[in-house]
């Protein structure tokens, strides 16, 4: 299941890169992927909706940009049994997240990778019961 994100995210990769400042929602987009992936991935770890909201509108983000993200993860990675397709421009986003993710994870190892993230996505993933 992966060779597909892998396909898609080298596809996009070889475009033409813009800095992240430039695309807030893009570097947005990357945290929740990498919450999710956590919560999934890295034992004894959650994520609470509403720290992902509070994020995106410190980030200026418009609303209901969170839901939009978490519907076209779902899709990306159920193979549409989950989640909703999202504009082409916010599946191309989820498709580089997941790609720039799966290649952490890779390079670090998965024991590496959720220890890193619990600092780089502090206060967007906690221990679960805490």
């Amino acid at each position: 299941m992966r060779t597909p994100f892998l396909m898609a995210g080298l596809l996009l990769l070889a475009a033409p890169a813009q800095a992240a400042d430039d695309h807030p929602r893009s570097t947005y987009v990357t945290l929740v992927l990498q919450a999710f992936a956590a919560k999934v991935q890295c034992p004894g770890t959650d994520v609470v909706y509403q720290d992902l909201v509070q994020k995106a509108q410190q980030m200026q983000l418009p609303d209901g940009t969170t839901e939009q993200v978490r519907k076209a993860i779902a899709f990306m990675h159920t193979g549409g049994k989950m989640g909703e397709k999202q504009p082409d421009d916010v599946m191309a986003e989820v498709a580089v997240a997941t790609q720039a993710t799966d290649l952490d994870q890779r390079r670090l190892g998965m024991s590496n990778w959720c220890e890193k993230q619990k600092t780089n996505l502090a206060g967007l993933i906690r221990s679960k019961g805490g």
